[in-house]
């Protein structure tokens, strides 16, 4: 069994998910190629070499793959694929649009967003937003897979030595063109890669009552999360969305201020290690997958508990 991770960097590092995506190729099979495509992504690729279990390195470099489209990638990746009966990469938003076209150009199906690895063949993924779990059976003869990377953990980045090849960028596809980047930028930890995160709901209120919360982020090194109630209410900005139509964390800590906990929510932060829950509605399903659960007036508890930290 061969396989081929598509690996998620920012030119020079390799992202936590690529790691965690790592893992489950690992319990795929032993032979893995790290493809590491972008406009300069040759120290990435370096990195990607360093990892433990990883039999070799593709580098493909290119103005035509500076900005993730998927036209260009998916291009690249069937130009590889037939050496590779697995083709895997983390799930995001890149693998989300590229992977789908991969599978239609193969001709195959595509398992996304598995959480275990029963076998080369066979695969576990949620669905009806994480509140069941299937088992999936793929007879085809390349299987394209998405990775949740919360569900593994990550693969040592150290301890390999594996070889970097060098392979041609595709020609750009005048299908589709790179317009603009709108990135936001913070010192707050990036939310899917957060060790910590502290979330508010609707019952914050507004935009400036969300002051508290990111006060008690930053006093705790967090990351900043929301529920789509805060989200479509303005508080926040969409992209600290968790749950199943925004990001999915698995953190060490969560901590949930004035969330209800509808199932879309739970299913981008159940599997977190330790889930801490403040809301004034004791009958809230939040507590039933809370480890740590106070009824009372977020208002009160989010100032006190951050003065006392």
């Amino acid at each position: 069994m061969a396989t081929l991770l598509i690996a998620e960097h920012n030119g020079t590092e390799l992202a936590p998910a690529t790691l965690s995506a790592l893992t489950a190729a690992q319990q795929i099979g032993s032979d893995i190629t790290v493809l590491v495509a972008g406009a300069e992504a040759k120290a990435a690729a370096d990195a990607a070499a360093q990892c433990a279990g990883v039999s070799k390195v593709l580098l493909a470099e290119g103005d035509s793959l500076a900005h993730d489209l998927a036209e260009n990638l998916s291009e690249l990746v069937l130009s590889l694929a037939g050496d590779y009966s697995h083709v895997v990469a983390p799930s995001n938003s890149v693998s989300k649009d590229a992977m789908p076209r991969v599978a239609a150009l193969l001709d195959v199906g595509q398992l996304s967003d598995i959480t275990a690895v029963l076998s080369d063949a066979q695969f576990q993924r949620p669905i009806y937003a994480g509140n069941a779990i299937a088992t999936v059976t793929s007879k085809d003869a390349t299987k394209v897979i998405t990775v949740r990377a919360a569900a593994f953990d990550k693969a040592a980045a150290t301890g390999g030595s594996a070889a970097v090849e060098t392979v041609s960028a595709p020609a750009a596809n005048a299908a589709s063109a790179w317009v603009a980047d709108e990135l936001s930028e913070s010192e707050r930890p990036e939310l899917t890669a957060a060790e910590r995160i502290v979330s508010g709901g609707r019952g914050v209120g507004s935009a400036e009552n969300f002051a508290l919360v990111e006060a008690l982020a930053d006093k705790l090194g967090a990351a900043v999360g929301a529920s789509r109630a805060a989200v479509d209410s303005g508080f926040v900005a969409n992209d600290l969305q968790v749950g199943q139509t925004g990001k999915i964390v698995a953190p060490s800590l969560y901590m949930a201020f004035g969330i209800s906990g509808a199932i879309q929510h739970l299913a981008g932060m159940k599997d977190s290690k330790v889930i801490v829950a403040v809301n004034k509605d004791e009958e809230a399903p939040i507590f039933q997958v809370a480890d740590y659960g106070l009824v009372g007036d977020l208002f009160d508890v989010l100032p006190e508990l951050t003065e006392k930290l």
